[in-house]
């Protein structure tokens, strides 16, 4: 049997909360606690997002994890932008945290309707931004955000949009279930 490994995800949606602000010194005392705990991965948060998350990656060079890996986590680059002068890939790259983890949209939906750009600039999106970040990360994440339901909608789609990670250099595809909607049985159903 593999083993499982967990990737916590306390420190960024965690604290999604209305009622729940962490200081950069709390997230520090917990990633702390959560690798005492033998966590392998703890996502300490978006740092191209806000200056307590890029402040927390900095501040937590002078700890030293045992068990867990640090992971730093954000998005595709903008639709506008190239993989290269995106502000939030070199925050994640300055982050200095071994495992980047970037999500990006799999249901097409999401891609005409939210983003406004076409299905096929939305895999150039996907694979610009991991190919960029490759020679940075020790392990490269895809989340693929809103899977079950780009699936459900149009599973070519949301399958080539795992294909064009991988090709890219993802080491790992992540399956989101974002909306929470997914029953088990087409969770099975799909992953068959």
């Amino acid at each position: 049997m593999q083993p499982i490994q967990i990737y916590d995800t306390t420190l960024r949606d965690g604290t999604q909360s209305e009622e729940l602000s962490l200081s950069t010194e709390d997230k520090l005392r917990i990633a702390v606690k959560l690798d005492q705990l033998g966590l392998a991965y703890i996502e300490g948060g978006w740092p191209g997002s806000n200056p307590k998350d890029k402040r927390f990656f900095a501040e937590m060079r002078q700890y030293e994890l045992h068990t867990a890996k640090l992971a730093a986590f954000g998005s595709t680059h903008a639709a506008k932008a190239r993989a290269e002068t995106d502000a939030n890939l070199q925050a994640l790259i300055e982050s200095g945290a071994p495992v980047l983890t970037i999500f990006g949209k799999t249901w097409d939906i999401h891609v005409t309707d939210a983003l406004k750009i076409t299905l096929d600039r939305n895999l150039e999106l996907i694979r610009d931004s991991l190919a960029f970040l490759r020679p940075h990360a020790q392990e490269l994440f895809y989340d693929a955000e809103h899977f079950f339901d780009g699936f459900k909608a149009n599973p070519d789609y949301a399958l080539t949009c795992l294909r064009t990670a991988h090709a890219a250099g993802a080491d790992v595809l992540v399956l989101c279930d974002t909306n929470g909607g997914s029953m088990p049985d087409e969770i099975a159903t799909i992953m068959d």
